[in-house]
């Protein structure tokens, strides 16, 4: 198609590695950039990217070999043809020792009252806490690692690496404490009874039980079902990163509390049962603090969870031990409302 006097090619390419609605957003900004593209749409659904624009006399193959380059160091990569899904069960033979190896550790230090990552009246802090450390390398916040990057990349330019990095975390955690303590607020005039709070704590459990379902990376089906941030406010959150300010770092941190991660709109969910500004506030700070170590990695370093040869074996981990919460969640709600009797004594 013709416009302007400059042919405009349409392709669609399967994307390989694409597991939740973060890559949607992280896919279509990445390819925005591309000069050769003036539209590009990706969808989940499908696991497929539209591209438009002005390839020249490139073929399909060449086009996805250069776009894939540019994905590449996010973990995905085009292809003409879909690729046959491989689950990889063999990694489980690992994957599942450590995960049970991880609850019985997580029994013996609430046995032992170190640790107390199960309430079966609310979600604690050092749940909180671990699942920020879950959710950091999952696939989830692949989106926020690439804006760290994008951000790291906009102000090198200049020489200013360490300051922007610094103002960028801080602001993170500052927001997700008074964002959070917002979210706890308004809970409280909402004054939910037991019926409410037990319905948005079953919620919670099923949003992290599909997170955990996507993290083990062998039932595509459960991706449908993943809620998601509207795709234009996480747009916008990402595209702050393009800005070249002295507070753009703050306005990114920030930013982060709207983007499409499973994970942190879970422990929004719960922030709004708390009916505590401060409650609410200390659960979103708590679950920052968990996310910190491998974000100011990244920040700082090349590290990448999808690069590495294990990445399988970790994420199939992962999904176990964040399946692990969600039926704890789900069980201790039904105990609370009286639907079923206590399952464990801790």
């Amino acid at each position: 198609m013709l416009y302007g006097g400059i042919m405009r090619q349409t392709y669609t390419f399967h994307v390989n590695g694409m597991h939740c609605h973060a890559c949607v957003v992280l896919i279509e900004s990445e390819l925005n950039d591309v000069s050769e593209i003036s539209h590009v749409r990706a969808s989940l659904k499908h696991l497929n990217v539209e591209v438009s624009g002005n390839f020249g006399d490139k073929e399909p193959e060449h086009v996805a070999r250069d776009l894939s380059e540019v994905l590449k160091l996010h973990g995905y990569t085009l292809s003409i043809e879909r690729q046959k899904h491989i689950a990889k069960w063999s990694d489980f033979k690992i994957a599942l020792p450590i995960a049970l190896a991880f609850a019985v550790l997580f029994v013996l230090l609430q046995k032992m009252g170190i640790v107390n990552l199960v309430n079966v009246d609310h979600v604690t802090y050092s749940t909180a806490f671990i699942i920020g450390i879950i959710a950091s390398l999952s696939t989830c916040m692949a989106v926020v690692g690439s804006l760290v990057l994008s951000m790291s990349a906009t102000f090198a330019k200049e020489g200013d690496q360490v300051r922007p990095q610094l103002m960028f975390h801080s602001g993170r955690i500052i927001s997700f404490f008074i964002l959070g303590g917002v979210i706890g607020a308004i809970g409280s005039a909402f004054t939910l009874n037991i019926s409410a709070t037990f319905a948005l704590s079953l919620i919670i459990g099923i949003v992290m039980l599909i997170l955990g379902i996507n993290l083990l990376g062998v039932f595509h089906w459960a991706k449908k079902f993943q809620p998601s941030m509207p795709k234009f406010i996480a747009k916008h959150a990402r595209g702050v990163s393009k800005f070249n300010h002295t507070f753009t770092p703050i306005l990114v941190g920030v930013a982060t509390f709207f983007l499409p991660c499973g994970f942190t709109q879970s422990m929004q969910l719960y922030t709004l049962t708390t009916g505590s500004f401060l409650q609410g506030g200390l659960t979103m700070l708590a679950f920052a603090l968990g996310t910190l170590p491998v974000l100011a990695l990244i920040s700082f370093s090349s590290f990448s969870i999808h690069q590495s040869s294990k990445m399988g074996i970790f994420f199939k981990t992962a999904g176990l031990v964040v399946i692990m919460f969600a039926l704890f969640n789900i069980i201790n709600s039904m105990v609370i409302i009286g639907i079923m009797p206590p399952v464990f004594n801790f």
